[in-house]
Order: C-alpha cells, then sequence, then structure tokens
C-alpha cells in the first residue's frame, strides 16, 4: 500500500489530523509520567519494613499526673510504671512478647540523628557522617519486631539502661542496621567496631547488625537514609510510653482487646483512647494513605484521557468514512477488498497516532523535567516513555477498527450511488 496517497488525502483534513495528533501527545505525556508516579507510588507501598508485621501491634498510652522526667526520682519512677506495664502485658493469654520501643516503621515519629567513625563530628558536617534513625528499645525488640540478624549478636537483660525522655547519656552499645553498617564500614565486619552517635567524643560499639529496618518517616526526603536506624538498648521514660506486643498466631484481635482492662488494672491514671492500640496493618494503611490515594487518581486520570482520545479517534474516523463513501466505492469497484479497506484506515491512523507520539515524547520528557525541579520527582525512565508509545498506538489501532471496518463493508453499488 502507496503512502503518498494516503498523505495526500490527510493534506485535506488538516484540521482534524493536527487536533488528534495534538490530543495524542498531550496524552502521551500525561499517560507516561501518570504512569510513571504510580510505579513510584506501589514500590514506595510495597518496600518491606524489615519487620514481621503480621501478629504484631502498637500500644501508645499516657499516664495523668506522671512524674517528672526531668528529676532523677522522676525518672525512676516512671521507669518503674514502665516496668509494671511490661509484665502485665507480657502475662496477657496469646502474647508471645513485647517490647518498649518510641517508634515503628511508618509510624511517622522519628528520634533522628547521625553516626560518624570519628568522634566530635557535628550533624552538620555533610560528608563526615551518615544520617540515622534511632529505635530505643530492650533485649526483646528482636523476638517482638520479628527482626533478622545479620552478623553478631542481639541484647541481653544486661545490655539495656533507661533514661529521661531529655537526657543524652552515654550509649555503650548499639545495633545498626545492615544498610548503615555498609555507609558507615564499606569494607565490611562492623561488628565490634566504634561508632561515634551526634557528635559524641564517647564511642558506642556495635554488637550486632540487623539485616533490614526501615525508618518511621515515609516522606521522600527520607529516601537517602530509609534503612540508616540505630537500635539502642534504652527503655526511655516520659509522661506517655509506646509498646510492641507481637501475639501468637490468630490471637491479635483477642490480645488487642485484652490490653486497656490489663493497663487500667495496673494503674487506672492514664489515657487509652480508641486509636492507642493499633494493629500493625492499620499503621502501613494510615501511612501509605495518600501513596494509594495518589496512585487511584493517577489511574482514573489515564483511563479518563485514553477513553477521551479514543473517542476522538473513532469520531473523526467516523466522520472521515461519510465523506469518503465514493473513493471507498470506487476502489471497492476496481477490486479492493474488504481487508484493503480495514488496512488503509488502520495505516492511516497508525501515521497520525505516531506522528502524535514523536511529539508527545517530547512533551513527556519536558514535563517530568518541570515536576524534577518543582516537585522532586525522579527522572523519567525510557522504559516508561516506550510503553506510553506503544499503549496509544494500540489504542489508536484499536479505537479506528470499528468505523474501519464499517467503511469495508460499504458496498460498491451502493457507495456509488450515494454520490
Amino acid at each position: 500500500m502507496k503512502l503518498h496517497p494516503m498523505i495526500a488525502a490527510l493534506r485535506k483534513h488538516k484540521a482534524g489530523v493536527v487536533l488528534i495528533s495534538l490530543q495524542i501527545a498531550l496524552t502521551l505525556a500525561i499517560v507516561c509520567n501518570a504512569i510513571f508516579i504510580i510505579g513510584q507510588r506501589i514500590d514506595r507501598v510495597n518496600r518491606p519494613t524489615g519487620l514481621d508485621e503480621s501478629n504484631l501491634f502498637l500500644v501508645t498510652q499516657q499516664w495523668v499526673g506522671a512524674p517528672s522526667a526531668d528529676t532523677a526520682d522522676g525518672v525512676a519512677k516512671l521507669d518503674a510504671m514502665q516496668k509494671e506495664d511490661l509484665a502485665a502485658l507480657r502475662s496477657l493469654p496469646g502474647v508471645a512478647s513485647v517490647a518498649p520501643i518510641n517508634s515503628l516503621p511508618l509510624l511517622n515519629s522519628s528520634w533522628n540523628g547521625a553516626a560518624s567513625t570519628k568522634p566530635g563530628v557535628k550533624f552538620s558536617d555533610k560528608g563526615s557522617n551518615v544520617r540515622t534513625t534511632y529505635y530505643f528499645t530492650d533485649e526483646q525488640a528482636m523476638a517482638t519486631l520479628g527482626l533478622k540478624l545479620a552478623a553478631g549478636r542481639a541484647f541481653n537483660a544486661g545490655d539495656v539502661q533507661h533514661q529521661g525522655f531529655r537526657d543524652n547519656p552515654p550509649r555503650p552499645i548499639v545495633m545498626v542496621t545492615k544498610a548503615l553498617a555498609d555507609k558507615l564500614f564499606p569494607q565490611g565486619n562492623a561488628v565490634g567496631k566504634a561508632i561515634y552517635l551526634d557528635g559524641s567524643s564517647t564511642p558506642s560499639t556495635i554488637v550486632g547488625v540487623v539485616a533490614r529496618l526501615q525508618v518511621p518517616a515515609t516522606g521522600t526526603w527520607v529516601n537517602g537514609f530509609t534503612w540508616n536506624a540505630t537500635l539502642v538498648p534504652t527503655r526511655l521514660d516520659a509522661n506517655y510510653a509506646r509498646y510492641a506486643v507481637r501475639t501468637k498466631p490468630g490471637q491479635l484481635e483477642t490480645a488487642m482487646r485484652a490490653v486497656a482492662p490489663a493497663l487500667y488494672r495496673v494503674n487506672p491514671l492514664r489515657v487509652l483512647d480508641d486509636n492507642s492500640v493499633k494493629s500493625f496493618a492499620d499503621i502501613r494503611a494510615e501511612a501509605y494513605r495518600a501513596d494509594v490515594g495518589m496512585a487511584i487518581l493517577m489511574g482514573v486520570i489515564c483511563l479518563v484521557l485514553l477513553s477521551v482520545t479514543a473517542a476522538g479517534i473513532v469520531g473523526l474516523t467516523s466522520f472521515w468514512v461519510g465523506q469518503r463513501h465514493r473513493q471507498i466505492g470506487v476502489r471497492r469497484a476496481l477490486g479492493a477488498r474488504k481487508v484493503d479497506i480495514l488496512h488503509y484506515f488502520q495505516l492511516e491512523n497508525l501515521l497520525i497516532a505516531g506522528s502524535g507520539a514523536l511529539i508527545g515524547i517530547g512533551m513527556a520528557i519536558g514535563l517530568n523535567l518541570a515536576l524534577m525541579r518543582y516537585y522532586e520527582m525522579d527522572r523519567l525512565p525510557v522504559f516508561y516513555a516506550l510503553i506510553g508509545v506503544v499503549a496509544v498506538l494500540v489504542l489508536g489501532q484499536c479505537a479506528v477498527f470499528v468505523p474501519a471496518r464499517r467503511a469495508s463493508n460499504v458496498p460498491p453499488v451502493t457507495a456509488t450511488r450515494a454520490v
């Protein structure tokens, strides 16, 4: 099939060709970037935290009239109250283990700092330290959170200290994630090495390396240190406390309902509301609600744009078929088969969609550069642009099929008599 007569015919419909090409180009530009955004959101939602998330829930409570954490006596009383809570939770039927914790992955409540292999390095000294997030917990953290040990050992009961919330005592030993260990000691073997936290001149010895543990924050600003977590064997004493609880399989709901009565029996002077006891599944759902909503919104936008573009192609092709009854009848009278007429309109659409796709690639790159500049979006991979091109070309062929088939079914005699 020669292209010259086809191009000549398209020249007679310049306005329609230009409009549908620009529509395809705009659709391609938006759809490519939208699919890229959807892919990023899906990757973020599905990335593992490092925890064994099943049968895990978090208790957050606050004491009423609690002692002050600004005095040594107040800190001691708060720690005693926290120990009572831990004992009560560990004795509940169906509970496997309990650990005090200042936060959990995806909770968006974090204690951030910096680690260095040299003493006295300030947090602001970029390049000399590595950003990290602290988890303050005890010897049951590994079992409760379901963490996997990559090297060294876990904490034992003798390692655990306690401190006031505003205090900053020395940290004799710590555990770090493998990601943080690899950044601090690229040559490997971080166990037994000393690091310095938050510009301290007192070393902290790494006794164990955790395979993976995500930091609590979920925003794009943590992308550089998503896995840089440090575990400190310390109970934080304040007027509130958090406890991570692991239950035996199938006992999650029962144990969660038993928490409030058990803690009120220990000390009724506390606040426990409907949000005080949350399963980790609920924490994950809340943390990624915005990402899921964005992915759904982008998906709806893509469907609307593709539908509008397909409708435009169908309408324009149907209009052209109505105008070309004579040409179709002449070709049929000269021996053209139905499949030849069908292929003619499909190839014609391919030329229009192809030109729109070429323009759309440039528009997609330009849109991506704008998003990178103003919204800190990553660079659009070529793969997504190719997916967009294939999508609009396939869409065009599907949209043109029905009017093209109708054109191929026009009888030669009927077409010529209609002139």
